[in-house]
């Protein structure tokens, strides 16, 4: 028989349960965090809206120019400065440090993978959300940021370069036997491959281990030991060979190529993103318009490192005459690529302790050759996330939209204190500008 007593007791108890329910909802409830009175640069339009920001896990929830009601919510005052997207690099080497060489010689890859560690936490202080890993053992890397392992740039990695014996990517001796793996090689720094079917294989291992895309090597490059400039590397069967894995897998292939023989032969074979690109015609650049080829430009290593190729410590004289080569090209190949108004984004190709730290340089160099602050924003974030949309069902970020601010996309964010979009040059005091970082709705940085 039910009793008074127990009747109450049984009313306790469920108010309790129910309290207890509401508290676990609550603690199981996204975190939400309100910008307020700030200027939004969204990554696409060139006006900034005065507006609010909600945030709720680690996506934007609500884009207003009115006031957003958000009980419970952070509430971060932005002062009226410039809340934008995080940027994005197109042509990251998370996993390079002083030259192609140095996991070779100097240290092993547990040392590698320590210094690796602190160049992601660089990018973050700079306000690079996302890169794009062009080349390096950074598979395993990707993996561990993307589990929240370890703090970092969401990644999107291609894996170990694809190279013809004798290529950009390959770091062997020049007295290596014929068919013998380099130290780097196993490391899983590059693939050395030669024919259809090492290829093949080579992409479906990246594959395999994670990549987002295929990088392979056209031609000549600046910082190897053994491939001269004028050079195509990998026939057009070798190309396509990659580019099928790609296409199977639902993504695509990125080449490194100088001038006009290597840009045109990954073209033939169906690659979609252009890597440097600064030796080659204005007939070249009309045609990657008419294909829709996109083009990553490293604006700062061709226009200043490379016009100082004598002061790179650890170039030999071929190399610094390699770069010096490409830097009086780089000029009028930018000025091609902006009157065609090709599709370009921004890729810095920096790294070592004395370039790591200046990413925020490869887009204000980009103001001395015409580009106005809103088209740099826009290489380094709505451009950018174009691009990586191209990865497909290989995307480890479909969830949400990159590169812009908007309901529904990445919460990856920018408060400057200031308007980059008049001065451009805000990005480089990182430290001093930037008030707050926010990567995937989690703070990295917060100095208000």
């Amino acid at each position: 028989m039910y009793t008074r007593t127990k009747y109450l007791t049984a009313i306790c108890t469920g108010f309790a349960l129910a309290i207890s329910s509401l508290a676990l909802a609550q603690d199981d409830a996204p975190k939400r965090t309100l910008f307020t009175n700030v200027q939004i640069f969204d990554g696409v339009n060139e006006e900034r809206m005065a507006g609010n920001v909600l945030v709720e896990g680690n996506l934007i929830k609500q884009v207003s120019a009115a006031a957003i009601s958000a009980p419970g919510a952070t509430v971060i005052d932005g002062g009226g400065g410039t809340l934008m997207p995080g940027l994005i690099d197109m042509h990251s080497h998370l996993s390079i440090m002083e030259g192609m060489l140095e996991g070779r010689a100097g240290f092993d890859q547990m040392a590698m993978g320590a210094m690796t560690g602190n160049v992601m936490r660089s990018y973050l202080d700079q306000g690079f959300t996302t890169t794009m890993d062009l080349g390096g053992n950074v598979l395993g890397i990707a993996k561990a940021v993307n589990l929240g392992r370890i703090p970092g740039p969401r990644i999107f990695p291609s894996g170990g370069f694809l190279s013809q014996t004798g290529g950009h990517g390959d770091t062997g001796r020049f007295n290596d036997e014929l068919g013998a793996t380099n130290t780097l090689e196993i490391a899983g720094f590059a693939h050395i491959v030669n024919g259809r079917d090492e290829i093949m294989k080579a992409a479906r291992h990246n594959f395999r281990a994670g990549a987002t895309q295929i990088k392979i090597m056209g031609g000549g490059g600046v910082a190897s030991e053994f491939d001269p400039l004028h050079m195509v590397q990998f026939t057009l069967e070798e190309m396509q060979a990659a580019v099928q894995i790609a296409e199977d897998y639902g993504t695509f292939v990125t080449v490194h190529a100088y001038h006009d023989l290597s840009v045109n032969r990954a073209i033939d074979a169906g690659v979609r993103l252009i890597q440097h690109n600064f030796l080659v015609s204005e007939k070249t650049i009309r045609r990657m318009k008419r294909e829709k080829i996109a083009l990553s430009l490293q604006g700062w290593v061709a226009l200043v490192q490379f016009g100082n190729a004598d002061e790179i410590t650890f170039f030999s004289a071929d190399q610094k005459a390699k770069g010096t080569a490409v830097n009086k090209g780089a000029a009028q190949m930018i000025e091609w690529a902006r009157k065609h108004d090709l599709l370009i984004v921004s890729g810095g190709d920096m790294f070592g302790a004395n370039n790591g730290p200046m990413q925020a340089e490869n887009l204000t160099i980009l103001e001395t050759v015409g580009f106005t602050p809103y088209e740099i924003l826009k290489t380094a974030t709505s451009n950018a996330a174009t691009v990586l949309g191209w990865t497909g069902e290989m995307n480890p970020y479909k969830y949400g939209s990159l590169g812009v601010i908007e309901a529904g996309g990445y919460a990856d964010m920018i408060l400057v204190d200031g308007n980059p979009l008049a001065d451009i040059s805000l990005l480089r005091d990182y430290t001093s500008n930037f008030k707050v970082i926010m990567k995937d709705g989690m703070i990295w940085k917060n100095t208000l």
